[in-house]
């Protein structure tokens, strides 16, 4: 009886029996100042350079501001003003062409280079990778200077080479033909970053995966497109939206051929140009603000739209 009791005084005074203790609630207290000191200039910046400007943008959109009138509250009036617009609208169409034939195009690039590096053993795969890279770590504007060089007639190697086979050198910067020099462009400038994110993917994948394939007589082909392509389909959409926002947003490229590829390509060559224009060469900074803030509107939209219709296979639910 005395033994018994002895044990239970012993458990009942053990520091392991009485279970962790209770942190005080100053402690806590502590801890989360703690924590919103670290996040703290984060959201100081976020709200500074992300919040504050489209606050500021879409206040500004509800205004209209003339010589005669002053500024006046209108409302939605310039947003029904920019949805039937014809240039906004023509510009929109024209990214969506874009859209519809640049995202493919790189995908396909990236996708063929990354599965190729992948199989790839050598030294050689790593300067691959570099090289294919490469073309991302060059400024935008600076690779658009350097392929309005390469496109010359005049200056270019273009002519040069056409000549050598007999051919006239074709206008690389006509009207009809700036379409896909500038889709030749960004496939040229943005492949390359595709391309490491669809191999950084490939590279996470559990090698015994190949080795249960190459048992069960599976080829090349059929391990590429059977498995290895299956398996990165969540980062191959992060990839389809990374392209699908920049090229609702193209801007550099024209703007920088603009004064290269005369009567090419206009002021209001995409919405993005459009409202660089309507801002800064017409002072219509209530109208561009519209122009602006409608295009992120539509690009958030279609990014959601994407991503909802792809949930599976992005893992999303």
């Amino acid at each position: 009886m005395t033994t018994t009791i002895s044990a239970e005084r012993a458990t009942s005074a053990s520091p392991a029996a009485a279970g962790p203790r209770r942190r005080g609630p100053s402690l806590e207290r502590r801890r989360q100042r703690v924590g919103w000191l670290f996040v703290t200039p984060f959201l100081v910046i976020f709200a500074l350079f992300l919040v504050f400007p489209l606050v500021y943008a879409f206040g500004m959109s509800l205004f209209t501001s003339t010589l005669a009138t002053g500024t006046q509250f209108t409302g939605i009036a310039n947003y029904v003003k920019a949805f039937t617009d014809p240039l906004f609208l023509e510009g929109l169409l024209r990214v969506a062409a874009y859209a519809l034939v640049m995202i493919p195009i790189q995908l396909i690039v990236a996708l063929a280079a990354a599965l190729v590096l992948d199989t790839l053993a050598t030294k050689l795969s790593q300067l691959s990778r570099l090289l294919i890279f490469a073309p991302y770590a060059i400024p935008v504007v600076i690779g658009a200077l350097m392929w309005s060089f390469l496109y010359s007639p005049r200056f270019g190697p273009a002519g040069t080479l056409f000549d050598v086979v007999g051919l006239s050198t074709p206008e690389f910067l006509a009207a009809d033909t700036i379409f896909g020099s500038l889709v030749n462009i960004v496939t040229w400038q943005w492949s390359g970053y595709y391309m490491v994110v669809i191999y950084a993917a490939l590279r996470s994948i559990d090698p015994s995966v190949y080795e249960a394939a190459r048992i069960d007589g599976a080829n090349g082909w059929q391990t590429a497109l059977r498995i290895k392509v299956p398996m990165i389909s969540s980062s191959m959409v992060m990839v389809i939206t990374f392209a699908l926002i920049g090229t609702l947003q193209f801007f550099t490229e024209p703007t920088v051929l603009r004064n290269i590829a005369q009567g090419a390509i206009d002021a209001a060559y995409t919405p993005n140009m459009y409202a660089y224009a309507l801002a800064f060469s017409y002072s219509q900074f209530n109208y561009a603000s519209t122009i602006a803030f409608s295009l992120g509107v539509l690009v958030f939209a279609g990014s959601y739209l994407f991503l909802f219709l792809t949930r599976k296979q992005s893992g999303l639910k």
